[in-house]
């Protein structure tokens, strides 16, 4: 996914912190992740569930793209858990 910068909502530099969960992390998902669920109708912007692999493991990254300013805004990140996902974490259960 293409972006000329990141911002990182509070709500995601929390969750974060609390799941050991790096910048690096994160922007190497929303760089190289693939796209699992689309919302199209989300305000202010689209956003996106991106899934990437850090170290063999999975994260999930919720992006709004500001498609004027192609600004990348982290929502929230966690690590998918394999109860509530399925098909490698590209589909809920």
């Amino acid at each position: 996914m293409e972006f000329s910068s990141i911002d990182f909502r509070l709500h995601a530099i929390q969750r974060m912190y609390e799941r050991g969960i790096t910048t690096t992390d994160v922007k190497e998902v929303v760089k190289s992740g693939n796209i699992v669920e689309e919302y199209p109708n989300d305000q202010p912007f689209p956003s996106y569930l991106l899934l990437g692999y850090i170290n063999n493991s999975p994260l999930h990254v919720v992006v709004a793209i500001d498609n004027n300013t192609k600004k990348a805004i982290i929502i929230t990140v966690y690590k998918p858990d394999v109860l509530l996902w399925k098909d490698e974490f590209k589909k809920r259960k």
